[in-house]
């Protein structure tokens, strides 16, 4: 099938017209078996070149859905093509849930996991640590079976999509619960300085948006099974339903107002019916110690009318460390700086570059599938356990078929 394919947010056009959606496993080693450079499509959520390609690309959206909850009841194994909301419903219905989501339901499992994509809380890893086993086509035809105690597990997790076709995964899973999710305005610069620690620690889940046009927090996200009542250290509750984006639709987001509801109707901002379109923005975010937060925050205040001027929104949430070698979050607890900007990349990119000289110096690193212009010399220096990560790629994909560009440049 010959098709121009762009990202979600149209800033990426990508390199090829060929596009392979196979509706079997069987189908699927085949265009594998015949490709000299193959990358998989995920739900086009990258504001990159990650998912580029001068070969093809291939889907796994046509694949069989599997969702198969182990006898224990404490996994799930999924197929490489389901995307998180279709899997929450399926999980719900039978009583269990993940422990973490992202702020869209939209998104697939394994694209989101490759990246190490994350939810928020202090007390939760990303959405790639709940993975406890992988299965990866490789382009030899064979399928790599990893869990926890395999040696390369914590490498191939977040693998970039670099060592093949993650067919299918296994994920932990818990009991169903159920939380509320309140949004409170204004909350004072001076509680954010005085009270950082506390606040993201008020829920399961918290995240803090601003429009950095002033000292002030415009608006808390916050998600747990206690109920609230009161002022939150200054703000106040919201009285309706918001949206993040001042001025953008709220009947497009999750029940707000402290309504008790299941776990994969609060944790996402935005609800499962609502399919977004292309969107007219870009993506930043950088991930820096926890302990750097404070230094984080007053570092982006010092830029604060260059980046407002071309941001719609930012968001600050928290993500507990893990031992995955591409992590953003490997070894340290993390405050990230999620940035939505207005859909002009000439504007953006110098910006982008200001907070990577700010934030640099304190730890930073980028969400592998935001815009970012860091060197590969700079990302490899990152993370302490790159030079792993390279030399699994070679033995993986010793051809480089699952390579790009991209990748090529990152891996040196």
């Amino acid at each position: 099938m010959r098709e121009r394919l762009t990202n979600w947010a149209g800033n990426v056009v990508f390199g090829t017209d060929r596009v392979h959606r196979p509706e079997s496993l069987a189908e699927l080693r085949e265009v594998v078996a015949g490709a000299d450079r193959l990358r998989v499509l995920g739900s086009g959520h990258s504001f990159n070149r990650l998912a580029d390609t001068d070969g093809a690309l291939i889907s796994l959206a046509g694949l069989p859905r599997t969702v198969e909850i182990a006898a224990d009841r404490g996994a799930v194994r999924v197929d490489g093509g389901i995307r998180y909301g279709e899997l929450a419903g399926v999980l719900a219905a039978e009583g269990l849930a993940l422990h973490n989501m992202a702020s869209l339901p939209h998104i697939s499992v394994a694209g989101a996991v490759a990246t190490a994509t994350h939810g928020s809380g202090v007390r939760h890893g990303n959405l790639a640590t709940a993975v406890s086993g992988l299965e990866i086509l490789r382009a030899d035809g064979s399928i790599a079976v990893l869990d926890r105690a395999h040696p390369d597990f914590a490498g191939a997790v977040a693998g970039l999509g670099a060592l093949g076709v993650v067919v299918a995964l296994t994920l932990d899973v818990v009991p169903a619960f159920e939380l509320r999710q309140y949004v409170y305005e204004n909350l004072p610069g001076n509680a954010l300085d005085d009270h950082l620690d506390e606040i993201l620690s008020a829920g399961y889940s918290v995240s803090l948006f601003t429009r950095w046009t002033g000292e002030d927090i415009d608006q808390v996200w916050l998600k747990r099974a206690e109920p609230l009542a009161g002022d939150l250290f200054g703000a106040r509750p919201a009285d309706g339903p918001r949206h993040p984006v001042p001025g953008m639709p709220a009947e497009n987001c999750t029940e707000q107002g402290g309504v008790s509801g299941p776990w994969h109707a609060r944790l996402p901002h935005f609800r499962m019916e609502f399919t977004p379109s292309s969107g007219e923005e870009l993506q930043s975010e950088w991930h820096v110690p926890r302990a750097a937060g404070r230094a984080a925050l007053a570092a982006v205040a010092g830029l604060r009318e260059r980046v407002a001027a071309v941001l719609q929104v930012c968001e600050i949430r928290t993500i507990a460390a893990d031992d995955l070698w591409l992590s953003p979050n490997h070894d340290r607890d993390s405050l990230a700086l999620h940035f939505t900007w207005i859909a002009d990349t000439e504007a953006v990119l110098p910006v982008v570059a200001d907070l990577e000289a700010v934030l640099g110096p304190l730890g930073a690193r980028p969400h592998w599938g935001k815009i970012f212009t860091a060197e590969p010399s700079g990302l490899r220096a990152a993370y302490p356990r790159f030079a792993d990560f390279a030399a699994l790629v070679a033995r993986f994909d010793p051809k480089g078929v699952f390579r790009n560009p991209w990748l090529d440049g990152l891996l040196g």
